[in-house]
């Protein structure tokens, strides 16, 4: 499975909207699968975006995790990519090579913002 950077974003921001600091008990997004979620989250866990709990199965058709909270960084990301016009800045500028490793988005994202306060870095 391909990471999906829309993904990641769109998971941050739920969890983030949610009013108790913990995840909601089920996250669903539309246009996105139980399993993509899933693993998402689990690669995210891995990444430091998030917190959560190993729900893979024998059954599972790849890695799951339930996310439980936001870490710090991964409210650092959410904060450079909330606004859509920069995070659609931040595509544009990666999308362009073709892609990056998750270091380069945020490295990126966080330039981006710097930018458009006029604090070119």
């Amino acid at each position: 499975m391909k990471r999906d950077m829309e993904l990641v974003r769109a998971i941050l921001t739920v969890l983030e909207e949610h009013p108790h600091g913990f995840a909601p008990s089920v996250v669903k997004l539309e246009g996105y699968t139980e399993d993509a979620i899933g693993f998402h989250c689990h690669i995210m866990a891995e990444a430091g975006l998030i917190t959560g709990r190993a729900v893979t199965s024998l059954a599972s058709t790849s890695p799951s995790l339930e996310p439980k909270v936001l870490t710090w960084e991964g409210y650092e990301f959410l904060e450079n990519t909330k606004n859509p016009e920069l995070w659609q800045q931040t595509k544009d500028m990666i999308n362009g090579l073709g892609g990056a490793s998750f270091s380069v988005w945020s490295s990126v994202a966080a330039k981006v913002v710097m930018k458009n306060l006029g604090l070119d870095v």
